[in-house]
């Protein structure tokens, strides 16, 4: 059987497969990450479909995952930060409010004729802040959505989740087990 190709370079997608006993090995994609939707469940899925579909092209004899995710509240969908700036105003925009984190999966497996995609959801409340400590965040997190990370143990801005965890780390696991399952990949 080959070996899954997880197309992103995101350690925590990484850590999470190999927490599931699931064999990968890591080709990322090199996409343009902008959605032509406005919809985040629309965004995280098409932005994954395509992280997959361009690794998949180079490698259509491998099943291939792609994964994106975005922070969506008051009416914005939020993705990375491109410096201490942006991440500042985001932390802003976030600070105190409940948010949706959406993560889309897609498995692209051309040889198999596989193509399956689909989003889950997470809301998340973030704690009120003061000034100081959204300046100090503002400097650690630009590599993900909404510039905060739940799985470090030193950032402490989500205080309250209703939904998967692994969906706001940025790989829902039910969705890659279910895609693995009905694409027979072992």
């Amino acid at each position: 059987m080959k070996t899954l190709i997880l197309a992103s370079k995101s350690p925590r997608r990484r850590e999470l497969l190999a927490e599931a006993g699931i064999r990968h090995r890591v080709v990322p994609s090199r996409i343009d990450e902008t959605s032509s939707y406005r919809r985040p469940d629309l965004v995280v899925r098409e932005l994954a479909y395509k992280k997959a579909l361009s690794v998949a092209l180079k490698h259509p004899g491998s099943p291939v995952l792609g994964s994106d995710t975005v922070v969506y509240c008051k009416g914005e969908v939020i993705g990375k930060p491109d410096g201490h700036r942006h991440a500042l105003r985001l932390l802003r925009l976030l600070n105190g409010s409940w948010q949706a984190v959406h993560t889309g999966v897609a498995l692209v497996w051309l040889e198999k004729g596989v193509f399956l995609a689909g989003s889950d959801v997470t809301r998340c409340k973030a704690r009120r802040l003061p000034e100081t400590e959204l300046k100090a965040l503002a400097s650690k997190h630009h590599d993900k959505a909404g510039a905060y990370a739940v799985q470090d143990k030193d950032d402490k801005f989500i205080e309250r989740m209703e939904g998967r965890y692994d969906t706001v780390v940025g790989l829902s696991m039910n969705l890659v087990r279910r895609f693995l399952k009905k694409a027979k990949v072992n």
